[in-house]
Order: C-alpha cells, then structure tokens, then sequence
C-alpha cells in the first residue's frame, strides 16, 4: 500500500486522529503495518481536504505542508475571541458591520505578500512548547509576524449590500497562513472585530473534495478489504509536476544515488518513472539529474 487516501475530515476531528483513523483502517482491512501520516494540519474545528500518505508516499507529505491551500471561512463580525474561532471566549465586541462593498474595498490590502500574527491558540512553538498550552495556562503569547501570500481573496454572493453580520469568502493561501488571522485583521481592518465561524478546506496541493471519502466510507471500504480501490496512486501528490521517463539503467543509477548527466528535459522538480513505477523525486539541472527523494519500489 504506497499512495493517498484523501478524507474529508469531519467537524471535531484533529489531523492525528484522522491519520489513527487509517492506520485502524489498514488493521481492519488485513493490509499490515505501513507508514502513515497527513500533509498539512488541519484544526479540529475545520472540515475538508485532508491528505493522508500511506507507505512510500510519506516521503512526500513534506512537499505537500508546503503546497497552497484552498479555503472556504465565514466570518462573524461583532465579536472577537481568544482563540479567533466559535471556541473561544469572546474578548472584544463592537456594533460596527460592513457592508459587502467596505468589504471588497480592503480585500485588496490583504492580497498577496502580506505579514500576519498567528492565533495564540496555534500549534507553533515558544521554547519548546505549543503555543496553545501556553494560552490556555493563562500565559501571556506573543507569536512573531511571519510573512505569507494570499493568491486571491473572493467573496461569496450576498442578496444585498446592508450591514452584514456574517460573510463568507474563498482564500487560495500559502503554506503558513493562518485563515482565522486573516479574518481578525480583515474584520478590524473593516473598524470592527470578528471571528472565524466556519472553515472548510476544499483543496490542498493537487487533491481537492472530489477525491475526498468521509470516515464512513473509509470503514465500510476498509471492512470489504477493498482499500486499493479509493487508494490514489503516489504519484497523484505530483500531479503538479512533469514525469520523466527512464531507461532501465537511468532508473538503476538514480536508485543507487548516482546523478544522471545529458538528460534533455526542463529545469526543475521532475517525477522519474521506469514504465508506471515511481522512482524518484528528482531535480535536474542543465541535463543533470540529481535525486531528491527515491522511492523503494
């Protein structure tokens, strides 16, 4: 079993247990022991795309924490909470609502390169410790401005252009964006405050909610022992990338670690395949191919 299960990750459900959820999957349905871990945390108040890498596609979950996500939020204005979502304690109010046009007028200042604050109540580190143990311990958190990109900021259609006191809308993000960040500075941008209400990942890399199972159909596939027919192929983590074609002896060299030279293809991340077998994950440079991750298939 080498490759993903994409879920749709249920309200309530954090991203380790949705990687516990496979791993019982696999026991269930006779596959044995494998590797198993997700590409990209997921809170627990979130839905949606989840990856899940079984076997050798775990050496590519790295590659997907760094891929653009997609996302789906609403935000409630009037209120803000400690931890920017409906979980939290609500620590400031304001009667101000924006209209849907104030809001187009700002979406601007937040598309692109922009610097962002992370939630207290996030899985980053301070010495050594997540800062969200540290928030609830009644500590004091201050998380350093990181740099992110927003790709495009959308909003969803509303009837008319009154105050509104919740609006969803669409974000294509980088790696390290933070959504329930993103909606306290939009909403204090607006002269308000405002949380995160809901938040719905529809895609992540390649894969996006048209190859997602829910965990009912994980365990009723899992119980028929049929696993390999949702399972998507390793290379589906790389659909974003070109393949490259290999000789028996290209493929030989690549997986002793030997760099291939006189290759004519383009410059960049490449998949290398010996016919439908993944061999690796490669680099090549001015015909020089060099391997980044090698696949023990």
């Amino acid at each position: 079993m080498h490759g993903w299960l994409i879920l749709d990750k249920p309200l309530g459900l954090g991203s380790t247990q949705g990687v516990s959820a496979v791993k019982r999957a696999l026991r269930t349905g006779g596959y044995g022991k494998a590797k198993v871990g997700h590409g990209g945390t997921l809170d627990p108040l979130a839905t949606g795309v989840l990856p899940i890498a079984i076997g050798e596609a775990t050496k590519l979950a790295g590659r997907m924490l760094d891929s653009a996500k997609i996302y789906d939020f609403t935000i409630r204005f009037g209120e803000q909470t400690d931890t920017l979502d409906a979980e939290g304690v609500t620590i400031a109010t304001s009667d101000t609502r924006p209209t849907r046009k104030a809001l187009a007028a700002v979406l601007p200042r937040f598309t692109g390169p922009i610097a962002q604050v992370p939630p207290a109540y996030s899985a980053l580190k301070i010495d050594g410790q997540r800062a969200y143990d540290l928030a609830r311990a009644g500590e004091d958190v201050v998380l350093a401005t990181r740099d992110v990109t927003v790709h495009a900021l959308t909003i969803r259609p509303v009837d008319r252009d009154a105050p509104l006191d919740n609006i969803t809308l669409t974000a294509h993000v980088s790696k390290g964006t933070y959504i329930r960040s993103l909606a306290r500075d939009i909403a204090l941008a607006l002269g308000t405050v405002g949380h995160v209400t809901y938040l719905r990942r529809i895609k992540a890399g390649p894969f996006d909610l048209s190859r997602a199972i829910t965990l009912d159909i994980l365990d009723e596939v899992a119980k028929a022992r049929s696993l390999e027919d949702i399972l998507l192929p390793l290379g589906a983590g790389l659909d974003d990338i070109p393949a490259l074609a290999l000789i028996p002896d290209q493929a030989g060299a690549l997986r002793q670690g030997r760099v291939l030279d006189g290759i004519a293809a383009d410059d960049g991340p490449a998949f290398a395949m010996l016919g439908d077998t993944p061999v690796a994950l490669v680099e090549v440079d001015n015909g020089f191919v060099r391997v980044v991750r090698g696949f023990n298939l």
